[in-house]
């Protein structure tokens, strides 16, 4: 305005204001950028951890908490995505801000920018020394995590069995002393990055306090001006947010480090079960249904003793087996090695001639259907839970199975078969379960059937009407049925007696009851048991 110019200063004005929108366009592009990415990151791993987790075999998963997975799978997953997000940002960014003041501090005055360039030794220290300790106590913080969620999975999924031994203050105290610890954790890991912070924001004051003594010096003997000092004590303070944040970039990048390890330490673990080179897919239309058991031996892997040995059985096509033992005696470890849910450890079993272990696992446990004693339902509608292993059941088909299971009590619930039956299927009953997971079993139509004591919760005239239903269903299908109930036995076109691991007897139900005196007593025990 002194020379009358009043265009330049408004040329000026419109040049900062188009640079403050390019700036407000540029910082929305990159926190757009960084965060999609980070986000896009953490979905790929999420998806691929679980993909892993349907990979791992019933081994892992029977060892490991639930908790700890969901903690790895959701917590974890959330802090590398942060990291990724912000702290490796300003990571670069504030390394690339020190390293760039550092070098004009230097070229304005060199004896003052080599004080604030050696300050980075204490830093370094600081950071080291914070480092080692933090490290350990964000993975311990991490696991206590794990062990929080596992007890709040635990108490939901048992909350029946807690409220009916009035438990609930018992377990109340028991998260109560788990959260305590998580909380004690977190707060010595606060109090840990709370002195590592003033540490590092000492270093750039006590810099600072040197810099205004030594520039004032330097100013009283000529070798710098008062603007130089200004300009130096300037550029100096935007080191400052740089140093101060390093703490939090190092306690994130620390935090990220554990929840890597924690997630790796579920990928590092092998799938023991899968497809052998060279394994054949089988045929629904080819298969026969001959199973044989030839020499089959099992261990559990953390046992010492084997579950199973010697084990030798043919089953015809068609045929009707029945597994009959006492408690403990290898009855659902056997019939769990059909589907391959755990391998043998010594011989082998084939489905018509083949080695099962011959063939792909998505083919092979296509032609096998399987309902256990402990029925397992998911937080989907009934009609989703029936028709998981076959998709494309039309409801007629639906209908049949439903039959065949008396499981007809669906069309009574509020929306029938899209009925939601909740979390593990707890707002029906035992016998419900059971039903449903039978129906589902028998709805595909399999050539080779394995049930684990399936009517276990079933009443008598329930499960009378169930076996004369599934009499019917198991004519043509190769079946081996865990029995513990003597009613069950009248499925089966023979018995195979197991003791101890090994088949100590084989034929007809009448045969057995004639012949050996530890099939009476194990049916007599049952009876009495029933």
């Amino acid at each position: 305005m002194t020379h009358h110019q009043p265009r330049g200063l408004l040329l000026l004005g419109s040049l900062a204001l188009a640079l403050g929108l390019v700036e407000a366009g540029l910082i929305f592009l990159r926190r757009w950028v960084q965060s999609s990415v980070a986000l896009n990151m953490e979905y790929e791993i999420r998806r691929d951890l679980y993909a892993h987790l349907q990979r791992l075999p019933v081994a892992f998963h029977d060892q490991w908490q639930i908790g700890q997975l969901l903690s790895r799978i959701t917590t974890d997953l959330g802090v590398i995505r942060r990291f990724i997000s912000f702290g490796l940002i300003f990571l670069i960014v504030n390394t690339a801000t020190y390293v760039t003041v550092v070098a004009l501090l230097l070229h304005l005055y060199w004896p003052l920018g080599l004080v604030v360039g050696v300050s980075a030794i204490p830093l370094f220290l600081f950071s080291r020394k914070f480092s080692r300790h933090y490290l350990s106590t964000s993975r311990r913080q991490q696991d206590q995590q794990g062990d929080v969620a596992d007890l709040v999975e635990e108490s939901a999924q048992g909350i029946r069995t807690i409220k009916s031994f009035g438990r609930a203050p018992h377990m109340g105290r028991r998260f109560e002393r788990a959260a305590r610890t998580l909380h004690d954790t977190g707060v010595a890991k606060a109090g840990l990055l709370a002195r590592t912070w003033a540490e590092f924001d000492s270093v750039p004051n006590v810099t600072l306090a040197i810099v205004l003594l030594g520039g004032a010096y330097a100013v009283a003997t000529n070798t710098m001006t008062v603007g130089e000092l200004v300009a130096f004590v300037s550029l100096q303070l935007m080191l400052v947010w740089p140093i101060d944040s390093l703490g939090w970039i190092i306690a994130n990048g620390q935090e990220a480090m554990t929840a890597a390890d924690r997630i790796y330490e579920v990928f590092d673990q092998a799938p023991s079960i899968v497809d052998t080179p060279g394994a054949v897919s089988l045929r629904r239309t080819d298969v026969v249904g001959a199973v044989r058991f030839e020499g089959v031996a099992f261990r559990y892997a953390d046992a010492g003793e084997p579950v199973l040995r010697r084990i030798d059985l043919d089953v015809a096509p068609g045929e009707t087996v029945a597994i009959v033992g006492v408690t403990g005696s290898g009855k659902t470890s056997l019939v769990s090695l059909v589907p391959r849910l755990h391998d043998v450890t010594g011989g082998r079993i084939t489905l018509d001639g083949r080695d099962i272990r011959d063939l792909t696992l998505d083919s092979l446990r296509a032609v096998i259907g399987v309902a256990f004693e402990e029925a397992t339902l998911f937080s989907m509608s009934v009609r989703e839970n029936l028709t998981l292993g076959r998709p494309d059941a039309t409801d007629e088909e639906i209908a049949e199975a439903l039959s065949v299971a008396q499981a007809e009590f669906v069309y009574d619930l509020p929306w029938g078969l899209d009925t939601r039956v909740g979390e593990q299927g707890l707002s029906l009953s035992g016998g419900q379960r059971q039903r449903l997971a039978l129906a589902r079993a028998v709805l595909g139509k399999p050539r080779v059937l394995v049930l684990d004591d399936p009517l276990s919760a079933l009443d008598v005239h329930t499960e009378a009407l169930v076996e004369e239903a599934l009499a019917r269903v198991l004519h043509g299908t190769t079946a081996l049925i865990v029995v513990h109930r003597p009613s069950t036995v009248a499925l089966a076109d023979r018995v195979a007696l197991l003791s101890d691991g090994e088949i100590v007897a084989v034929g007809t139900h009448s045969e057995l009851l004639a012949t050996v005196p530890e099939y009476r007593a194990v049916l007599s025990a049952e009876t009495v048991a029933a």
